[in-house]
């Protein structure tokens, strides 16, 4: 029906470019139509399913997976008159896993973060949150996705128990949609609680002493993290979590690898010294104002879809 739908509006409007989200989507875009192609692919979604398989989870249907989409990916990027990753890592990744990269034009888009919506000076902390002692740790996405799921278990199972040994009443709490059943039978344990879906994830990151993003598994950029900083929070995170974002470590978040011993080391100064963690958390807010504001990040977009200058503000 899609595509039905897609070549009858084709055919009945004037329709001279076609921007393209996911790799997923490219299917739909006609063969025969003569306008300019613009494949948003955001991430290398093959190198992903290719991480799950190396890492042993499913690994034959995840190879599987991973084969097909690298030959869609290559045959989308030939398609298209540009192809879009959303950070200067993913395009290099991207353009190595080609035949022939040279026929493909790559250009970079990365997210933007609407800071005046994250703004902490306009959010009340979220009321239970903040009555209890702490410190609170909070982790935000969608939990059935499997690299959020593997971070907060990786958090539930290793990091607590070295935090709370040093922190009797620090608590972790887990915001995001559909938390899957292995996350559901620790909530209400000792230390974490699972949010499930909220309206609002503003209150929950206003509340937290910290945001965690712990990701074995990461592509592309981490839109937790943006909004986190965006609401002046300090941010640790590991280094995939960190792909794409060019904050520096110890200035405007917290980079650890996911050792336990390691994150705590890195955390507890910063719980020790508030006035240190609201600075980090201010610069934190300044870099994504700088650095991750929507008109920056669309502006190559009309360009590119032929509606403007060349757009091509990032050449992969």
């Amino acid at each position: 029906k899609l595509a039905a739908w897609v070549r009858d509006t084709i055919a009945a409007r004037h329709i001279t470019a076609i921007t393209v989200f996911s790799g997923q989507m490219g299917q739909y875009v006609p063969a025969e139509f003569a306008g300019r192609v613009v494949i948003d692919l955001c991430d290398v979604d093959s190198a992903k399913f290719a991480s799950y398989a190396d890492a042993g989870e499913r690994a034959w249907l995840n190879a599987r997976e991973a084969r097909l989409l690298a030959a869609e990916e290559q045959r989308l990027g030939q398609r298209a008159d540009a192809t879009l990753l959303i950070s200067e890592a993913e395009a290099a990744l991207y353009r190595s896993r080609l035949a022939n990269p040279a026929r493909v034009n790559v250009q970079v888009i990365g997210n933007g973060i609407d800071a005046a919506f994250f703004d902490p000076a306009s959010t009340v902390p979220h009321p239970i949150i903040a009555g209890l002692p702490g410190p609170h740790f909070a982790f935000t996405g969608q939990m059935d996705y499997r690299p959020n799921e593997q971070a907060a278990l990786w958090v539930i199972e290793a990091l607590m128990p070295k935090l709370r040994a040093l922190y009797p009443a620090a608590m972790f709490h887990i915001v995001g949609r559909n938390p899957t059943g292995k996350l559901m039978a620790h909530h209400g344990t000792p230390g974490v609680q699972v949010w499930g879906e909220v309206p609002d994830v503003r209150p929950f990151l206003a509340a937290a002493d910290m945001v965690l993003a712990p990701l074995l598994i990461a592509r592309g950029v981490q839109n937790k993290v943006l909004e986190a900083m965006a609401m002046a929070r300090t941010v640790v995170l590991t280094p995939d979590a960190a792909m794409g974002i060019a904050a520096e470590d110890g200035a405007q978040w917290i980079i650890s690898p996911p050792d336990p011993d390691a994150m705590c080391a890195r955390i507890a100064p910063l719980l020790a010294a508030p006035d240190a963690r609201a600075q980090m958390g201010a610069a934190a807010r300044q870099f994504v104002l700088d650095q991750h504001g929507w008109d920056a990040m669309l502006a190559p977009l009309a360009g590119l879809v032929g509606k403007g200058g060349e757009g091509a503000r990032h050449a992969a």
